[in-house]
Parts: structure tokens; sequence; C-alpha cells
């Protein structure tokens, strides 16, 4: 196994490796070449070249999404770097550990203009869970250094002795702040950046390792917490309402829930992207609420909490979060170690424990002896239900009714990977298989990277991974496309109602050239000629009869992955959406 000669990039891999960072995400550059040389050459790591560092960086966000581990992104100096800002700003939002590693220039070789370069320190402030500036190496290209009149790394006459003592005070700071940063990213769930300043040469090796010092740093346990007042508390509120956001699959949390289900006095709200759900729980929020906003408001009265508890990550409904502004509860607890977002302006208790440590609580209390909370809500619920699917069985072909058969038709236990805007928003209105696993960046909600995301997380996941996508997404971001680890057993489903539907359903003067060119967007591109430019095997559908008849081999083993189009009528797909929430609403 062969070694950068240059110690700051080598100290950089030693203490990934220490850390157990095994996946490297790789963008094409030469300022990074001894980060690249570094993790190549040691089997310890599983690299990938990713060109484009927008998708690279979504791309590595896939893979700590599903490997629930730091996976670190390498890239060059200069503006290579800026493009990995969507994703980090999305792994800020969504917990994933995120670790980039970013070549840079000489300090005194900033903005004196060298190409290539930019101020590199800081640039994703506030959205990272930590950051060091490393100190340069003085004994590497040493006369390169001292013939530099602007550099104040050296005194301009100093001595050998004094260099060595200088890159010996230098790498012992890199060394404790390395290994600080690292331990941020796991600790912390989160994105964290070194920044890497090095002088040419760049690509020398040795067979020679640096012997490194042992740091002495200790975790911080959380506090324990005194859980008691909370279990007084939830035994005494007669109506209490768990909400759950993103969040990862986990039976012993999903348990839980499902004992609280029992209780007459809880009312359990999740979402698709919830991984949690069984019988007793509302699972699609808006079907229960948007007709509600069609009637009167004695029934959002009876919706109203004494007590809201929630965990996971952001959630997905707006319909959710303004009813519980309008009629808050008396009290709401937010459970998570790390953060808790007054989403509903009622925060009043952040416990900060993992979830399944209060829940496990919670659940082995014995259940309210009588209420009719959870009871009257479903019963509202699952007349909404049966209105909705009577409404649908009469209606033409549409977005709404290509995911009421999607959803149905999907194999059990494949990897499920949504876009953002009109996807995550329609997958919500459906039942889901409990054996299926969905992920979408509902961090920063964007439609950037979602392809690339998925990607990732179909090279870490055993299962089969289906990307579900709307055209203006996937057209987007179709450099997540571009690398060579795609499997064949990769599906993407791609909704192309010609431009952005999801502005139809909301307010603005539609059919106008300002509408259609600025809001919507719209076009009459296809994805025939990128599927066969990036080796997929590509379908089209533009009818419910066509759509059943692909999905019955679309699931099946292949040796190139597939992209099936479902193009829906665009002028059509929101006024069906709106009466089917009409037709809930209906008291006939």
């Amino acid at each position: 196994m062969r070694f950068t000669v240059i110690p700051l990039p080598q100290t950089v891999v030693h203490y990934c490796q220490v850390h157990q960072i095994a996946h490297i995400v790789i963008s094409a550059g030469s300022r990074n070449a001894p980060l690249t040389n570094g993790f190549v050459e040691n089997p310890y790591f599983k690299t990938y070249s990713v060109v484009d560092e927008r998708a690279a960086a979504f791309f590595a966000l896939g893979i700590a999404q599903q490997k629930k581990q730091p996976v670190a992104l390498v890239c060059t100096s200069g503006s290579a770097l800026l493009n990995y800002y969507p994703a980090v700003a999305e792994a800020y939002y969504s917990d994933i550990p995120l670790v980039v590693l970013s070549a840079d220039r000489m300090p005194h070789r900033i903005d004196i203009g060298d190409g290539q370069t930019i101020n590199q320190n800081g640039v994703f402030e506030p959205h990272l869970e930590g950051f060091t500036k490393l100190k340069p190496d003085v004994i590497h290209a040493t006369q390169t250094l001292l013939d530099n009149p602007h550099q104040r790394l050296v005194p301009p006459q100093a001595t050998p002795e004094q260099i060595a003592q200088i890159q010996e005070e230098n790498q012992r700071h890199n060394e404790i702040e390395i290994d600080r940063i690292l331990r941020r990213a796991i600790d912390n769930k989160g994105p964290v950046h070194l920044n890497i300043p090095m002088e040419e040469p760049l690509y020398q090796m040795t067979d020679t390792p640096l012997v490194f010092k042992k740091i002495d740093s200790s975790e911080q346990p959380l506090e324990a917490i005194d859980l008691e007042p909370f279990k007084k508390q939830w035994a005494k509120a007669e109506r209490k309402m768990i909400l759950i956001g993103t969040y990862p699959p986990d039976s012993r949390v999903s348990s839980c829930i499902q004992t609280l289900a029992k209780d007459p006095s809880v009312l359990i709200l999740s979402e698709v992207n919830s991984n949690i759900n069984g019988p007793g729980f509302i699972q699609s929020i808006d079907t229960l609420l948007a007709p509600l906003e069609q009637r009167d408001s004695t029934d959002f009265e009876k919706l109203q909490p004494e007590l809201l508890l929630t965990f996971g990550g952001m959630i997905v409904s707006k319909k959710i979060k303004a009813f519980l502004r309008k009629y808050p509860a008396q009290q709401h607890w937010h459970i998570d170690s790390k953060k808790a977002y007054d989403t509903f302006y009622q925060l009043t208790e952040h416990i900060r424990s993992n979830p399944i440590n209060v829940l496990e609580h919670l659940a082995g209390l014995p259940p309210a002896e009588s209420g009719t909370y959870q009871m009257e809500i479903l019963q509202l619920y699952n007349l909404f239900l049966q209105k909705g699917k009577a409404f649908l069985s009469r209606q033409p072909f549409s977005d709404l009714k290509v995911f009421e058969c999607l959803q149905a038709a999907l194999p059990k236990s494949i990897h499920l990977q949504l876009a953002n805007s009109s996807t995550i928003r329609y997958a919500q209105l459906f039942p889901i298989d409990k054996t299926i696993s969905v992920n979408c960046n509902r961090g920063t909600s964007g439609i950037d990277g979602s392809t690339a995301t998925a990607v990732g997380a179909a090279v870490s996941n055993t299962a089969q991974t289906l990307l579900i996508t709307g055209d203006l997404s996937f057209f987007y971001d179709i450099n997540g496309l571009w690398n060579n680890y795609i499997p064949p057993s990769f599906r993407v489903i791609i909704l192309n109602n010609g431009g952005g539907g999801i502005f139809r359903i909301l307010p603005g003067d539609k059919d106008t050239d300002k509408y259609d060119t600025y809001f919507e967007t719209i076009h009459q591109r296809n994805a025939k000629h990128l599927s066969k430019a990036f080796g997929f095997k590509y379908q089209k559908v533009d009818t419910m009869r066509g759509l059943r008849w692909r999905l019955r081999s679309f699931f099946k083993p292949s040796k190139r992955p597939k992209i099936l189009e479902i193009r829906t009528p665009r002028t059509q797909n929101d006024v069906i959406l709106q009466n089917y929430f009409k037709a809930m609403a209906d008291k006939n």
C-alpha cells in the first residue's frame, strides 16, 4: 500500500479509516490528487468516481442515508466545492452525516488572481455540524514556500530546526482537529467540512506512512431524563395526537406506536416516509384534512388535541401544519436527541432523547379505559376514504389515478425513493405496503438531487430501488445518472405532465403566457433519448391499460436498469385532484 508524501492529506485519510468512514465519493481534479491517491491506494476504502460535484454530493447522501454512516466527498479547489451546497443543506436538515474534504490552494495564493481559487473557508455556514481550518504543511515544497513573498507560514530566514518545529505544531493541531470534526459528523449525524490546503507537487507517493499519536477524546453521554412527569401528563390527557415525520424503518418504534394506537385517547398520524403504519393509523393526513376544510369548524374542534407528541424529521403535509397552528395543542412535546423545531408555534417540551426510550415508557402505561377521540376521527377518515375510492373509480387517466395504480402494484420489500413537489404529495394519498421502505429528501424539500440520491441508495441497498419522480425533477437532475454504479435492478418511473404540475394546484392565474413560461414551465420533452444515452431500457405509456400492462414486467430482473415514462394530461390533473377532495367532503 502506498501513501501520499504530503502529511496533511495522509493524515485525513488515516483518520477517515480510524473512524470507519469507508465510502468515498471522488470528483475529478488535480488539486485533490493527494487525497484521491490516498483513498484509492488503500483497500479499506470503497471509492466512487462521480464527475458532477452536485450529483456526487447527492449520490453520497443516498449512500449515507442507507448505511446510516458518514460518507466522504472529495473535490478539487474553486467553484467545484460550491456545487456540494444543495446536498450539504439537505444533509444538515435531514441529519445525514456527510464529510466534505475540499482540496485548496495555500492561504497566500488566495485572492491574488490564481485560477480555480476562491475563499473556501466557511462556505457552507451555517449549514454544518462542524468546520475546521487546517494548517498547511511546511515541510512539503518548503523552498517554494520560502520563495513566495506573500506567505506568512514560516519566517523568511527560518532554519531547518524552526521549520521542523512549526510542522510538528501544525501536524498536532491538524490531527486533533480532524479527529474532532469526524467525531462531530458521527455523533451529531450531520455534515462537516475539512478544508485542506496543499502545495505542488501533488502526485508523489511513498511506501512509508506517518506515525500518529493517540488522541484522547471521550463521548459525552446524554443526560438521563426523568420521564415520570411526562408519564403522568400523558395518562391524564384525554385527546393525545402522535404525529410522525420523516423516519427510517425501525421495528421497535413501530411496535411501540402500534401499542399506543390501541389506546382510544390516542390518534396516530403518519406519512408515507414515516415508515410506520398499522391498523388504526391515519396514513393520509390530507385525506382527512382536505375534506374537513370544506365542512364546518366543529369537526376541526373535535380533532384538536390536548397533547401533541411529535418525533422524526420534516412534515410533508402543509394542511396539518396549518391546522395545528390554528387549533394548537395545550402541550407539544418533540422527542429528538439533537433538535426541536417549533413548527406549530406551541412547543412546550424538547425531550432530548432517542424516541424509542420515551415511546417504550409511554407504551408501557395502561391505556385509557374509555374515550371517543380516536374513534370519532377514524370514523370521519374512513368515510372520506370510501367516498374518495368511489370517486376515483369513475375518473379518467390522470396523475391521481396513476398513483393509485402504482402504490397498489409495488412489489413487497422494495426500497422506494420519492422526488419532491407533487410526487411526494400524491404519494401521501394512498396506502403502501408496510414491507416497503420509503425515503425522500425532505430536509430542504428541493427537486434537485432526487435522482442522484436514489442512485446512491440503490448502490447501498440490497433491495430493489425504485425512484418515482416528476418530469422537471428528472430533467433537472439528469447528471444523477452519470456514473458507472447503477445496478441493473434500478427502476425509474417518471410522471411527465408537461411541466410543473403542482403549480396548477396552487393559487395563480393559470393558462397565461406568464404562468405557462415562468411557473408551470410547459415543455414537450421526453426521456427516450436520455434513457438510451445512460444505458437504460425505456418504455412509455399514456393510458391506464398501458400502465397496468407495463407494470406486469417492469420490476422483473433485467440486464439493464429501466425507465418507465408515464404521460398524463397536463390540464386535467389539478381539476381531478380538487374534485377528489370535494367528493370526500360531500355529506350526501
